[in-house]
């Protein structure tokens, strides 16, 4: 099978932190957090230009036109998500990773090595943090606007990836 088409994008990958735990603890709570929690994401990723593509469990897969509008989302995400008032399951801490390239796009999804590194970059990250690979940073680092800036976390070997990735942290004083 061939793919529909190749799309260069910008994806943004989001997952809870320590969400089956959450689960366990406070199963009608997480159900009321998690309906929330899907709701901030999709405001703010359409707010933004991006289209959510795929959501599994408590993580969600969206892509966008143009880097900033993924960083954008990602900042705005990250602070709505910080002022919602989560009850009884506490906070829900949610981490993010941002990466630019190439990926083949089937039906409603997108596939690739982009994804891929975007997948490890997540799993290298911790709840409250946005992680932007160094195709992201080059492709904003002019353009950031409102206080944000990035924080250089070095060169990292991410799991199964052939080459390290330069990551990057996403920064803003209400970060």
């Amino acid at each position: 099978m061939t793919p529909d088409a190749v799309h260069t994008g910008t994806f943004l990958f989001t997952d809870v932190e320590g969400s089956t735990r959450l689960w366990q603890e406070y199963p009608e709570g997480m159900s009321v957090a998690l309906a929330a929690h899907d709701d901030l994401l999709r405001q703010a990723i359409t707010r933004h230009n991006g289209r959510v593509f795929k959501t599994m469990g408590d993580a969600f897969f969206a892509v966008f036109s143009h880097a900033t509008d993924a960083v954008r989302a990602a900042f705005a995400a990250q602070c709505d998500l910080r002022a919602q008032d989560w009850h009884e399951v506490g906070a829900l801490r949610v981490r993010m990773a941002l990466h630019a390239g190439e990926a083949e796009h089937r039906g409603d999804d997108y596939f690739g090595s982009a994804l891929n590194r975007c997948a490890r970059l997540l799993a290298a990250g911790h709840g409250g943090q946005a992680l932007l690979s160094r195709a992201v940073e080059e492709l904003v680092r002019y353009s950031l606007v409102d206080g944000l800036s990035v924080r250089d976390l070095g060169s990292h070997q991410l799991k199964d990836l052939a080459r390290p990735e330069h990551v990057f942290q996403l920064a803003h004083p209400s970060l």
